[in-house]
């Protein structure tokens, strides 16, 4: 059976009042069909319909301001919407805070291993992920709202142990995006920068009654496609419409090392200059040991690729990403989920089985709060509803983790020179707390299990023990006393003489990284 080719109306001529409509792509407009979304939202602000929409999305859309998701903000367009992150989303956002609708933040990989697991009609997608963090039925079960009360994820006893159960969802429209759609509808992505949920997505709705709309660059002549190169079949679309100039990601028109089409040449970059966030991630990177694969999280993480190929150890490195990036250096800032000079671009569903499964050697993650168990909330901060990503799933198996983040916040000025560290100004809030307000990584589950974890600062390196956080090193320049301890909420561990963080660190000159990466595996 073909599909369809047909335009963006078509496409909105399929959606009904109270659909559950999941939308393809991730964070900052990698594989989205944007297309779709200006028109929903067009519509619905000249008809008032479709209206009371369920919208699911694996990863955030947005460009933290009014692209994506925030266009879908708009009163009674959604009754309930779903997904790992909501923070790059801000118009919405602003509609869950407000209660305006039902909300549920749900980990990314989850919600990645869910579609597979609908497509194969499976009641839902039972893991260990989340065990003892947020979404936990006896925390909050992922709601992020009064208004939200209807349970999605349950607790489940098999084998004689406890899971989560994340039950399946309703599935009525699935809009996806490729590069190119023959007359019958197969699909190839050899432009996009990622491959997503893209083929799970398709069985799923096609395995339960939906409908499968895709916007493509480009059409092509029937059979003119290398089947090799198919990655969805036209058996599971039902609609195709062409979007001529849709872009790589928002912030790229395109890019064809992001494709993975041909390899950036090597002609060198300036090193990144001297601040906050490169002594982090500087510090981070120093965790790492030769031939690790690694996954590097959002913000200041998203620098540790440039650091490492400044330090001339990239290549000793797998870096990956949760959409499917492996290897090769992760993008960071607006294009953060591409990558390039990559070994493999994997399906998202498979790359969350390798994380899940513990393939992971090391991952350098963001932290929000720290509590004296060694929690961490990366999700459930200030006053807007947000959401972990990834976060939960890469944190549970990895053996070796680093969660890194400044110090304080709220106006933190620091000096780095000579070496040293000089705080100019204190931040406003503290981040080391009796209680974080919400656990995305549970430390006392993480002591048992025994993995190995350090939070890293630009003052001060902390240490999972047993018994909680230990004070390990402190930055020169720093007194342990006055500038450390006396802005915390809790009182970790201090030896009598807590180490100094390397002086390189602080300095503008490369590290020599190269010499001191121990071998993965080697005694520490």
């Amino acid at each position: 059976m073909s599909a369809v080719i047909g335009t963006v109306d078509d496409a909105l001529a399929l959606v009904r009042d109270g659909d559950a409509v999941w939308v393809g792509g991730s964070g900052a407009g990698h594989g989205v069909p944007q297309a779709f979304i200006d028109a929903l939202a067009a519509r619905f602000r000249g008809t008032g319909h479709p209206r009371d929409l369920t919208t699911v999305r694996v990863v955030g859309i947005g460009d933290f301001a009014d692209k994506g998701f925030s266009q879908l903000g708009l009163p009674g367009l959604a009754r309930r919407t779903i997904g790992s992150n909501i923070g790059n989303e801000p118009g919405l956002g602003a509609l869950v805070a407000e209660g305006a609708l039902e909300a549920y933040s749900l980990p990314q990989g989850v919600l990645s291993a869910l579609c597979r697991d609908m497509a194969a009609g499976r009641p839902g997608h039972i893991t260990h992920v989340g065990l003892g963090t947020y979404v936990d039925p006896r925390q909050t079960g992922g709601r992020q709202n009064a208004r939200t009360t209807e349970d999605l994820v349950e607790v489940v006893e098999l084998a004689g142990r406890e899971w989560l159960l994340y039950r399946a969802l309703p599935i009525d429209v699935v809009v996806l995006r490729a590069t190119t759609a023959d007359e019958d509808g197969n699909l190839t992505f050899e432009h996009e920068p990622i491959l997503g949920d893209s083929l799970a997505l398709a069985m799923a709705a096609h395995n339960n009654g939906g409908t499968v709309v895709v916007q493509v660059e480009r059409l092509a002549a029937r059979g003119s496609l290398r089947p090799a190169d198919v990655r969805v079949p036209a058996a599971l679309v039902d609609l195709v419409y062409v979007d001529a100039v849709q872009r790589q990601t928002y912030a790229t028109a395109y890019s064809p090392y992001y494709s993975g089409e041909l390899r950036a040449p090597s002609t060198g970059s300036a090193p990144s200059p001297l601040d906050v966030r490169k002594v982090i991630a500087r510090r981070s990177l120093m965790e790492f040991r030769r031939g690790d694969i690694c996954n590097l999280g959002f913000g200041i993480s998203q620098q540790i690729g440039s650091v490492a190929a400044e330090e001339g150890v990239a290549d000793a490195l797998t870096l990956t990403v949760e959409q499917g990036i492996f290897g090769g250096i992760p993008a960071f800032g607006g294009d953060g989920g591409a990558g390039h000079g990559y070994q493999a671009r994997l399906e998202q569903p498979s790359m969350f089985d390798f994380y899940d499964g513990g393939g992971l050697d090391i991952a350098s993650l963001s932290f929000a709060q720290v509590d004296r168990s060694g929690n961490v909330n990366v999700h459930a901060f200030d006053d807007r509803p947000r959401g972990p990503g990834g976060f939960v799933n890469i944190s549970t198996r990895t053996r070796r983790l680093c969660f890194v983040g400044t110090f304080t916040a709220g106006g933190l000025r620091v000096a780095v020179e000579d070496g040293a560290l000089t705080i100019l100004r204190e931040g406003r809030h503290r981040k080391f707390v009796d209680a974080v307000t919400e656990i995305s990584f549970n430390g006392r589950l993480a002591a048992e299990k025994g993995q190995s974890v350090k939070y890293i600062t630009e003052r001060a390196v902390f240490e999972l023990t047993p018994d909680g956080l230990a004070l390990i090193e402190v930055a020169p320049g720093i007194d342990a006393e006055k500038d450390v301890l006396a802005h915390m909420d809790i009182e970790p561990a201090v030896p009598d003489t807590p180490a100094l963080m390397d002086s390189r660190l602080f300095a503008a000159a490369p590290m020599g990284l190269a010499a001191d990466l121990t071998s993965k595996g080697a005694a520490t």
